[in-house]
């Protein structure tokens, strides 16, 4: 007979559906030709006697009661595994659902177009627009688009900042990559009279964004001072072997002699 629970008092116990086939009809419904009302009436009973204590569907409502105060190596193996599957299904969805966001931010920002949105005016346009002029350049020696490539170094900005921001190690080395990248090409595409000045403001730009990128990053060594994990204390053991002590009688040899008698 198969069980899907532990013995319970050094008995079995069934089953909510082993119970619907152990209990009988009711011998109303024995002679009755309608089988879905004695079905029904089976149904209902080992219904009932599952929920008795000791019962299939008892067993299981006192598991999940108890399950609030235990460990997870107490809790039962099927309430861990529909713990698992839900945070399986979570997460899932989590991440289709930020792929989808990515995805269109991505495509948001490749449909800004490379050039001629800046004409480089301003503090913005004089770092902006040198990137969009090199960018567009290289495209043009390349397989993709100068929208793409823009966006592309849009978005690797944003969460370089961002990541940075919350104390990633990636995200601060993508943003260091980033400056860098930015950097040489505004000196590459800036206009010579203003090379200078333009890779300085936009130094000065990145130096300032930098704040909150690398919000806690220190240079200073950092020295963890942790007690031995053993102790050496030196001792000298001396083993020094004491002999028996001798009998009265061994003295002199064997007891031989008397003592001289008036």
């Amino acid at each position: 007979m198969p069980t899907n629970d532990k013995p319970v008092n050094g008995q079995e116990n069934p089953s909510f559906f082993d119970r619907i086939d152990q209990t009988p009809p009711p011998p109303a419904l024995e002679s009755d030709g309608k089988h879905g009302t004695r079905r029904l009436a089976r149904l209902r009973t080992a219904w009932k006697e599952s929920w008795e204590e000791g019962g299939f569907l008892y067993q299981r409502w006192e598991e999940v009661f108890q399950a609030r105060h235990a460990s997870w190596h107490e809790v039962a193996t099927w309430i861990k595994t529909a713990a698992l599957c839900a945070g399986l299904s979570l997460i899932v969805m989590f991440a289709d659902t930020a792929g989808g966001i990515a995805s269109a931010t991505l495509k948001g920002l490749s449909a800004v177009p490379a050039t001629g949105a800046s004409d480089g005016s301003g503090l913005w346009g004089t770092v902006d627009h040198p990137v969009r002029v090199f960018l567009a350049d290289q495209a043009a020696h390349l397989s993709v688009a100068p929208a793409a490539l823009y966006a592309f170094w849009q978005l690797t900005g944003l969460l370089g900042l961002i990541g940075g921001f919350f104390g990633s190690a990636g995200a601060r080395l993508s943003w260091l990559l980033f400056g860098i990248g930015s950097l040489a090409m505004i000196w590459s595409a800036a206009p010579a009279g203003g090379r200078a000045a333009a890779t300085g403001l936009a130094a000065l730009m990145w130096a300032l964004a930098s704040i909150f990128a690398l919000r806690g990053l220190t240079l200073r060594p950092i020295v963890h001072n942790h007690p031995p994990q053993y102790q050496f204390n030196p001792a000298l053991h001396l083993h020094a072997t004491i002999p028996s002590p001798t009998p009265a009688g061994d003295d002199l040899g064997p007891d031989n002699i008397h003592p001289l008698q008036r």
